[in-house]
């Protein structure tokens, strides 16, 4: 086993600060969200994906894929979602173990009240602290931090995948997937 790679003492102050800042930033947003709007940040960001997407609808899986999370997670916040009447469900035509999630209008409606407070918190607790040169800095970053973690974070869920630990569930009242 070869020896760790150990932090120096910038390195290990760096680390603490950057994991100390998204730590409390989240927190900050998602107590806003709470406060402001009543939802988490996790069904904000997927009500935001839905919005973004052709006809207001996405594969469960492609909703998983963009935003980054396990499809059971996934499908644990979107049955929350269908609860709220934000978001249904629709099988798959042309794949009996697909869903689709499909944002309501109702669920548009919740996102444009939603947005503006959020889009506030977002804007002064991380853009207005830094200058213009701070923030091209910060897109860089994240963008060479992001380029590392992605192959990582889809190579782990394909496994996940492969290993049967996060089937796609299928919408209510769709017959089971044929073995074989």
């Amino acid at each position: 086993m070869s020896e760790p790679r150990w932090l120096s003492d910038d390195e290990q102050r760096i680390w603490r600060d950057f994991a100390q800042a998204t730590a409390m930033l989240h927190a900050h947003l998602e107590g806003q969200l709470q406060h402001d709007s009543g939802m988490p940040h996790t069904y904000y960001e997927v009500l935001v994906s839905l919005s973004e997407a052709e006809g207001r609808r996405l594969r469960m899986s492609e909703l998983a894929a963009v935003r980054s999370s396990s499809r059971s997670r996934l499908s644990h916040a979107v049955t929350r979602l269908e609860a709220k009447g934000w978001v249904r469900r629709e099988s798959c035509p042309t794949d009996k173990r697909g869903a689709w999630a499909v944002l309501t209008d109702e669920g548009f409606h919740a996102l444009e009240e939603a947005a503006p407070g959020h889009v506030g918190a977002v804007r002064e607790s991380l853009f207005d602290p830094l200058d213009a040169a701070q923030v091209a800095a910060l897109g860089e970053i994240s963008a060479a931090i992001l380029a590392g973690l992605r192959p990582r974070c889809a190579a782990a869920a394909a496994a996940e995948e492969a290993a049967g630990l996060t089937p796609e569930p299928a919408p209510a009242g769709a017959e089971p997937p044929e073995s074989g």
